[in-house]
């Protein structure tokens, strides 16, 4: 375990002190959000949050249950159309009894980079806890924790090709929380419970790889993803949805007018290629995606998340855009699809 510690703090640029094993991330972002403000809250610091409406519901939800059941009052940013949240906006929602700032450092469904490098120094000089969801983007995307003044960090195993039902909370030495389950007193005392030691291992050494691989590894994921692009938006009525250029280097993100989701989703699924209507921890939700609702995205098209991974090809990307091109052509030829 403790060698799986020291494995996650380099690939982070933390102390392993600083490197908290929980079950997930959905725990991390969790034990992050509601133990920094409850711990604020006792100590008289104040009671006021602030996060965006296109985070992840493990930290939307966290945050809406402390506005709505424990007092605390919350104010929460839409993006810009583009999924990318403003920093002087998101800034000037901070008040004097603002005790915890959660914004996550890659969108899960567009793919998008928050601005965390612009936001957190000035959270920092304010004396402002940042918390960040870094599920998405740790190994893809540079991540600064100590350089951008981030308190606390979430990251899930499984993301990047670690075992699954383990989670990372970075919770910086001066940033107090209180534990969201009582025991042992494992983990700093943040989180009882005995720890999953085969899983833990795997975390460490899938974080060690990433970490090793990620200079080769993501100007390869970056040429699949504008080849996988290209493809899709050849195809008439097919546009981007999310920042162009501030994303993630394996996410495509695209909506498609004339067709329904879900019939895209299954036509592509029955042509062997995997594709989401939403987030991948969603999968079969009928309600609307929140992300693309706070974007304003149309709501009369299809909107389809692609991604690119470890093992995908050129031959991989080539193969789905015919599959895509073949299957809107289909569609469209039959209504469209819409029930």
């Amino acid at each position: 375990v403790e060698q799986a510690r020291e494995q996650v703090a380099t690939a982070l640029g933390v102390t392993p002190l600083e490197v908290l094993f929980t079950g997930g991330g959905t725990e991390s972002d969790n034990a992050a959000v509601k133990g920094i403000a409850w711990a604020a809250r006792d100590a008289g610091r104040g009671a006021h949050l602030v996060t965006t409406a296109i985070e992840h519901h493990a930290v939307l939800d966290a945050a809406t249950w402390l506005a709505e059941r424990q007092g605390f009052a919350l104010t929460v940013v839409p993006p810009e159309p583009d999924g990318v949240v403003d920093a002087e906006r998101l800034l000037a929602a901070v008040r004097a009894d603002t005790v915890l700032v959660s914004v996550m450092a890659a969108n899960n469904e567009l793919g998008t980079v928050q601005p965390l490098d612009a936001v957190g120094p000035v959270l920092a000089e304010r004396g402002v806890p940042l918390h960040t969801d870094a599920v998405q983007a740790f190994g893809r995307a540079e991540i600064d924790l100590h350089g951008w003044g981030i308190g606390a960090a979430a990251l899930s195993a499984h993301k990047f090709n670690g075992p699954k039902g383990v989670g990372v909370l970075v919770l910086r030495r001066d940033v107090p929380a209180e534990p969201l389950l009582h025991g042992g007193g494992q983990e700093r005392g943040v989180r009882s419970g005995t720890l999953n030691t085969a899983g833990i291992v795997g975390c460490g050494a899938a974080a060690a790889l990433s970490c090793d691989t990620m200079a080769e590894e993501v100007p390869r994921l970056r040429r699949l993803r504008d080849r996988l692009a290209d493809g899709l938006l050849a195809v008439d009525g097919v546009t981007r949805n999310g920042c162009a250029t501030r994303r993630l280097p394996h996410n495509v993100h695209v909506a498609v007018a004339g067709c329904d989701g879900e019939a895209l989703l299954f036509a592509l699924d029955m042509a062997g290629v995997a594709v989401s209507a939403g987030s991948a921890c969603q999968s079969g939700a009928a309600a609307p995606s929140h992300v693309l609702t706070a974007v304003g995205a149309p709501a009369d098209r299809a909107h389809l998340r692609l991604t690119c991974g470890r093992t995908t090809t050129e031959a991989d990307v080539d193969g789905a855009v015919v599959a895509f091109t073949d299957s809107v052509k289909r569609l469209r030829d039959a209504g469209g699809g819409f029930l």
